[in-house]
């Protein structure tokens, strides 16, 4: 990976954002609505180096043909390409296929990106998950970037978060810096521990409380997570207002990290 494209960013923080968008689209029947445009201008708002983006679609043939007369249309292009603003790399990896399309989970990135993989880690075959792994350049150091959206029983994420341990044994060297990040759909707060457990840190704030994410247009819970190694956790941000709850049922979480 070349490092050098990134020079001109001097701030020794890295910029962590995770979003889970909600393919694009909100409602339901006559009154979806397709949301992919203010995603963008939402995403690009931001100002994230790093962006780990859930439910995203690759492409989806119905809801294609729904929104194509519309003033604006679904986009030609996958949909981690048409939400990256300008510059950015892009990474992705389908999690499930469904019919008529597919979504998976995205990394957006100011920053060079080197090896792209993908780790099924599905508890059963009606709910496929997985786990987007890149390599990524920042500022000499290489950063493990991985994106990741649990399943809706605890018993299941329990299982899915041995094998993310087992998967960071296997794929990341000992010593190098990680940023897990993504929907782990914890609703009672129970995964912090197995997470510390196999050396990350939930990134927050001491004596501040959890920023919440869930549901967008009154958020009660923290479903929405920044797990670390290596890095210490300056500041905590959740977007919050009428357009923020419009685009997802989700808001997305900012950090800004500093290397340890």
């Amino acid at each position: 990976m070349n490092a050098s494209r990134s020079s001109q960013f001097a701030s020794q923080t890295l910029r962590v954002a995770t979003y889970n968008i909600h393919k694009g689209v909100r409602g339901v029947g006559p009154r979806k609505r397709l949301e992919i445009h203010n995603l963008g201008l939402g995403i690009e708002a931001l100002d994230a180096d790093l962006v780990f983006l859930q439910e995203v679609r690759r492409f989806h043939h119905r809801e294609a043909r729904r929104f194509q007369r519309t003033s604006f249309g679904w986009p030609d292009s996958p949909q981690a390409d048409f939400l990256a603003p300008e510059g950015y790399e892009v990474a992705y990896r389908t999690n499930a296929v469904t019919r008529g399309g597919e979504h998976g989970n995205a990394l957006l990135s100011r920053w060079p990106l080197g090896d792209v993989g993908h780790h099924d880690v599905s508890d059963h075959r009606f709910e496929q998950r997985g786990l987007l792994h890149v390599r990524v350049a920042w500022r000499g150091l290489v950063v493990h970037a991985i994106v990741a959206h649990l399943g809706l029983m605890h018993s299941g994420r329990v299982r899915q978060v041995d094998r993310i341990a087992g998967f960071i044994d296997a794929e990341v060297p000992a010593g190098e810096r990680i940023v897990l990040a993504g929907d782990f759909n914890d609703w009672g707060e129970k995964l912090d521990a197995p997470m510390r457990e196999m050396g990350l840190a939930r990134a927050e704030l001491p004596g501040a409380a959890l920023p919440r994410t869930f549901p967008s247009r009154v958020p009660v819970f923290s479903l929405d997570r920044i797990y670390t190694r290596g890095f210490a956790c300056r500041s905590t941000l959740v977007p919050r207002g009428s357009a923020w709850a419009r685009m997802s049922d989700h808001l997305p979480l900012v950090a800004e990290l500093e290397p340890e």
